[in-house]
């Protein structure tokens, strides 16, 4: 049973677990590689963006739609250590869905079309997300009856399929802040109660706001703060108390937006009990950066600007920037740079590149793919989950 092989897993280590955005091929091989050398379980997060069914177009990590992702990642993990995981599904967590300003019965039928493809596809892990509503903010009790609706909904579909799932639930979109505690026991009691009553399995995990919060290039939620924000208590001091209510009701804590956290503040996680973490955007800028330094490094800085310009030119800078931002043009075209690796020009430019480079024994890809290892390995070493020698 995954949920009590996950729980039986933290306890028993004292870990956090990783969740890990598919952000490309190389980070998508570079996760699987590691979950099987170190024999860890790691939680593969796609968001509807990045993979979806044929029915929404797939998704931007190599124009791969649900079904063809899921076989590519079965049938590379050797050891059965990655959990295909939907980050943030639900009712407009798809840019068609937004575009085509859908009211809410249609956005709740386009999310459970997608989540049948998931099931269908095999994957594990479903995270009911209804925190997005494009036509009002609706108040936690109307949150909650979207999470129901689609919680039975999974949960039939899965059980025709013969498919064991477990569940992940959201109900507020992340804000740097935290969650007040009676909120979170609110929430927590109106699933349990669901649950019971239509004889479903509780969730496994509950994201909580942690203070954490992802603009340009950092974290710049209160989590990793030393400076205490207004009106806000502290993480180390509110965060036991959320994980506490959570052990109580038998929930595992989930963060969502842990990036480019300290070290330090990532070794507080396993330590304060924070039970898993997910991290997706870093390891894109990672890549991104590593590509861009490998060819300005080796005489191909006119590939370097063209990938740059590509970059910049798609916009998809645009949601990550602060208001009162300082980034350069080079910051952006960094912070974009995984949304365009599977379109033709880069996919031409990085063939182009990589004959360059293999002159001087440099495999374009393979040198990609150990950048995000180790980008990774930093999250998996201060989570507990990898002895550091």
């Amino acid at each position: 049973m995954i949920h009590q092989r996950l729980r039986s897993f933290v306890e028993k280590l004292r870990c956090t677990l990783l969740g890990v955005g598919p952000m490309s091929v190389n980070c998508v091989d570079a996760t699987i590689e590691l979950a099987n050398e170190h024999e860890v379980p790691i939680l593969m997060i796609a968001s509807r963006r990045q993979i979806d069914s044929e029915e929404f177009g797939g998704g931007y990590v190599n124009n791969w739609i649900t079904e063809d992702f899921a076989r590519y990642v079965t049938e590379k993990d050797k050891k059965g250590k990655i959990l295909l995981a939907r980050d943030h599904g639900g009712p407009w967590q798809s840019i068609k869905e937004k575009e085509k300003n859908l009211g809410l019965r249609r956005a709740m039928d386009s999310a459970k079309s997608s989540y049948r493809a998931d099931i269908a596809a095999g994957f594990q892990v479903l995270h009911i997300d209804p925190s997005v509503d494009i036509h009002g903010t609706p108040d936690v009790d109307e949150v909650l009856d979207r999470v129901f609706d689609l919680y039975e909904f999974c949960w039939s579909q899965a059980r025709q399929a013969r498919q064991e799932i477990i569940f992940e639930v959201g109900t507020e979109e992340q804000s740097g802040s935290t969650n007040s505690q009676e909120e979170l026991d609110y929430t927590l009691n109106a699933i349990k109660k669901f649950c019971t009553q239509n004889k479903i399995p509780e969730p496994t995990f509950v994201v909580i706001q942690c203070g954490t919060r992802v603009m340009e290039m950092r974290n710049v939620g209160s989590f990793d703060s030393p400076i205490r924000i207004a009106n806000e208590i502290p993480a180390e001091i509110q965060l036991p108390k959320m994980i506490e209510i959570c052990n109580r009701h038998g929930i595992l804590m989930k963060e969502h937006n842990t990036d480019y956290l300290s070290d330090d503040g990532l070794q507080w996680h396993p330590r304060l009990g924070i039970h898993a973490a997910n991290v997706a955007p870093e390891f894109g800028v990672a890549e991104t950066t590593a590509l861009v330094n490998v060819l300005e490094s080796n005489g191909l800085s006119t590939l370097a600007e063209r990938f740059l310009k590509i970059a910049y030119d798609s916009n998809k800078w645009d949601k990550w920037m602060l208001e009162n931002t300082t980034a350069t043009d080079r910051d952006r075209s960094l912070i974009a740079g995984h949304y365009v690796f599977s379109t033709p020009e880069v996919i031409d430019l990085k063939f182009e590149a990589n004959k360059e480079l293999e002159h001087k024994g440099i495999y374009l890809e393979e040198y990609l793919k150990q950048q995000v290892k180790q980008s990774i390995l930093r999250y998996l070493r201060n989570f507990r989950l990898v002895r550091t020698l």
